[in-house]
């Protein structure tokens, strides 16, 4: 399915992208970000097992197994802290 992925500050920097179009076979959170994962560099290393990300779909926050439709939009960001 197409989609859209978004990439949001630290993420962003460290894949040197905003945005991407995308072309998934995953079905829910956890499965496109293995898939990004598997695209290996930066994407490996930046959205690495263990380093926390956050996804949001259309807009609304995701679980792991959130499921992702035909032309959804997918935000990936770090954790954000206030002060």
């Amino acid at each position: 399915m197409n989609i859209q992925l978004r990439y949001f500050a630290s993420i962003r920097e460290d894949l040197s992208l905003a945005s991407e179009a995308f072309v998934t076979q995953a079905c829910d959170a956890a499965g496109l970000l293995s898939e990004l994962r598997a695209r290996g560099g930066a994407y490996a290393q930046t959205l690495a097992e263990g380093r926390p990300v956050r996804v949001a779909i259309n807009q609304v926050m995701a679980r792991a197994d959130t499921p992702l439709s035909e032309g959804a939009e997918v935000g990936l960001f770090p954790p954000v802290t206030g002060g």
